[in-house]
């Protein structure tokens, strides 16, 4: 019975928020509080939530910090260089651009946190999209899959889980799979391309010239991303009137309808410049400071001299304190990035609810055992393969800690029964990260769709499809080279 409704409660709350009848934070809290009832252990749904609100406490704090000390970052000029950079690649492209988004996302997942990712990500490329009408999904989605095939590095999180839950060394886990997940990053790329693709016959060729004198065609719309200082370096998005490519053309695809009904209301500007090269918060001479600090602080969570939140705590007050040195203007730095930090945490103690419901009435435990049963005996010998299919609809309805910590020990056990090594099944399990980055448990993933302005159920719907795809890439990359 717990097995089945757990499920139910899964489908409810995913098909609620992709038909937009409920917001995510509200469905995350009350549709779990409601099949508590079901199982008739509401009286015990407070303990469930302050179980779940208590797990994820070091979570938010983490991403609150990191907003904040990112966010300044951001403000004063830290990545600059490197959105100059993918900016000049992409030029004013739609293919350039959707495959710039797919490598400014995977460049920055480097140091393994998916906020920062999606924030600096976001930050660069949101006001092409927006000047261009190009679909916001597409953004979102191809950020999103690129992080989760990043997101397998050691200190990036799942590895470090399935090392830790299977009593093996992370570097063997992830260096025989490199091959595989390079593979699944040429997905992601290839997916980038066709999309761009895609986006430049719906909206025609585009140009992108560089100017120092006032444009004085109406066409030209100014976007203050990137460009340096001063006139020279502004970047002018110009439409060229080629015949034929008039916006709608060309999409006759059931995504391309849902990525541009999510784009519906990006037609007025509101307001997001994005980088703007003259910004007042630019700090250039505190600029190898500013680097420095990072680098000290990304080294730190990788040796994991103390805990993340503590070291996100820690580098925001310095941030702050050095970049801007009088009260008022760390106060309007904190209120600049307050609506990030609010939605983004509100949401994670929202999933507190839900998580905290799923693992205090068992059904994530009935869930897991099930799926495990319900292997056919014959299957013994290819675990791997089962681990890994496995871990895309897992890794996506559970958290990380669930999935590693619960399930890929049961999984392990019965792979070796036939004869499967503990290490074949470890890799096998990070193989739906591309999903997992998607999974509405992500605390991340609601920095994403926050900053880029898109409805949770679009991106939701958009990106699944191509995630699962990413996802089997990888897996079957890992069978091919003999890795799994």
């Amino acid at each position: 019975m717990l097995t089945i409704l757990g499920f139910v409660m899964i489908a409810t709350f995913l098909v609620l928020i992709m038909m937009k009848k409920m917001s995510p934070i509200a469905a995350l809290v009350l549709i779990p509080a409601l099949f508590c009832v079901f199982v008739g252990k509401g009286a015990h749904l407070g303990d469930y939530v302050l179980e779940g609100v208590g797990n994820l406490a070091p979570t938010a704090a983490m991403l609150m910090f990191a907003i904040v000390y990112f966010g300044v970052m951001i403000d004063v000029g830290l990545f600059d260089p490197i959105v100059r950079g993918i900016l000049r690649f992409c030029k004013a492209d739609p293919v350039r651009i959707v495959v710039g988004t797919a490598l400014l996302a995977a460049i920055v997942s480097l140091d393994g946190d998916g906020s920062t990712t999606f924030m600096i990500t976001v930050s660069a490329m949101y006001p092409l999209y927006k000047r261009l009408k190009m679909s916001l999904v597409v953004m979102t989605g191809v950020a999103a899959t690129a992080n989760g095939v990043m997101n397998t590095l050691p200190w990036g999180g799942p590895t470090a889980r399935a090392a830790t839950a299977l009593k093996v060394d992370a570097a063997d886990i992830f260096v025989p799979m490199i091959p595989a997940l390079a593979m699944g990053l040429v997905c992601v790329f290839l997916l980038a391309y066709a999309l761009g693709l895609r986006e430049r016959k719906r909206l025609g060729m585009l140009s992108l010239d560089e100017v120092l004198e006032k444009e004085t065609a109406n066409e030209t719309v100014l976007v203050g991303a990137g460009g340096g200082t001063g006139n020279g370096g502004r970047m002018s998005l110009t439409k060229k009137t080629t015949g034929g490519a008039g916006a709608g053309s060309g999409t006759d695809a059931s995504d391309a309808s849902d990525a541009s009904d999510a784009s519906d209301d990006a037609d007025e500007d509101d307001g997001f410049q994005g980088l703007d090269p003259n910004r007042s918060t630019l700090r250039p001479k505190l600029y190898w400071f500013n680097a420095g600090l990072t680098v000290v602080l990304l080294t730190a969570m990788i040796m994991e001299w103390l805990p993340i939140p503590v070291l996100f705590l820690l580098g925001a007050a310095l941030a702050l304190t050095i970049n801007f040195p009088h009260m008022p203007d760390q106060k309007a730095r904190i209120a600049a990035h307050a609506e990030n930090v609010l939605n983004v945490t509100g949401m994670v103690f929202a999933a507190a609810v839900f998580t905290g419901v799923l693992q205090g009435t068992g059904m994530v435990d009935h869930m897991a055992t099930w799926l495990v049963d319900a292997i056919p005996e014959g299957m013994g010998p290819q675990m791997g393969l089962v681990t890994g299919l496995l871990s895309l609809p897992l890794t996506y309805f559970m958290s990380n800690d669930g999935f590693y910590f619960g399930v890929l020990p049961v999984l392990a056990e019965a792979g070796q029964a036939h004869g499967v090594s503990t290490l074949e099944i470890a890799r096998a399990s990070i193989a739906g990260q591309a999903l997992h980055m998607s999974s509405p448990l992500v605390p991340a993933v609601y920095v994403l769709v926050g900053m880029a302005k898109v409805e949770f159920g679009d991106h939701t719907k958009f990106t699944v499809k191509w995630a699962v795809l990413t996802s089997l890439v990888v897996l079957g990359s890992g069978i091919l080279f003999g890795i799994i």
